[in-house]
C-alpha cells in the first residue's frame, strides 16, 4: 500500500482473493457474453445482471471486488461492460461492506491512477455505507488527496 495508508492483514487480503476466485469464472463469462450482446439492454436482462441478481450480498461484494480489480488492471482495454457491472453494484445499498474491503478497493483505485476515470465509483459507494470513523485516518487522508471533491463530500456526509 501507499505510504501513510492503513495496512490490511495478509490473511484478510488472501480471503478477498479466495472469494473473488470463486466468482471469477462466472463473472468473466458474463462479461464476455455481454460484450458480444446488445449494449443497450437493460442491466437485469444481461448476463452480468442475471449473475448479480443470483448472488447473496457476500457474493455480490465479491463480484464487485473482482470486477473492480479487473477494470483497474485492464482499464486501457474495452472495459465498458465491466464498468457497467461495477456501477450497478455501486448503486446497490445494504451489501454490508467492511472497512477492510473498502480499504482494499481504495488501494486498487489509487494504483490505477487518474487514467481510470471510474476508479472511485465502487469504493466511494461502499465507503458511504460504513459508519462514521470506520476507515482509519490514513485512508481518509489518502482518499481526500485523490477523490473528486463531490465524491469526498458525499462520503464524509455519510
Amino acid at each position: 500500500m501507499r505510504s501513510g495508508r492503513a495496512r490490511i492483514d495478509a490473511a484478510v487480503v488472501q480471503g478477498f482473493y479466495d472469494r473473488m476466485r470463486a466468482v471469477a469464472p462466472a463473472a468473466y463469462g458474463a462479461i464476455e457474453r455481454d460484450r458480444a450482446d446488445d449494449p443497450g439492454r437493460p442491466f437485469a436482462d444481461t448476463a452480468c445482471g442475471r449473475l448479480a441478481g443470483s448472488l447473496a450480498p457476500a457474493g455480490l461484494r465479491a463480484l464487485g471486488m473482482w470486477a473492480h480489480h479487473w477494470c483497474m488492471r485492464f482499464y486501457d482495454d474495452d472495459t465498458r461492460v465491466g464498468v457497467r457491472l461495477v456501477r450497478e453494484i455501486a448503486a446497490r445499498s445494504g451489501l454490508g461492506w467492511t472497512a477492510d474491503e473498502v480499504c482494499w478497493l481504495l488501494d486498487r483505485s489509487h494504483e490505477a491512477g487518474p487514467a481510470a476515470a471510474h476508479r472511485f465509483a465502487l469504493p466511494m459507494a461502499a465507503a458511504a455505507e460504513l459508519p462514521p470513523g470506520a476507515l482509519p485516518d490514513p485512508v481518509v487522508d489518502a482518499v481526500a488527496d485523490d477523490a473528486r471533491p463531490d465524491e469526498w463530500r458525499r462520503l464524509r456526509a455519510g
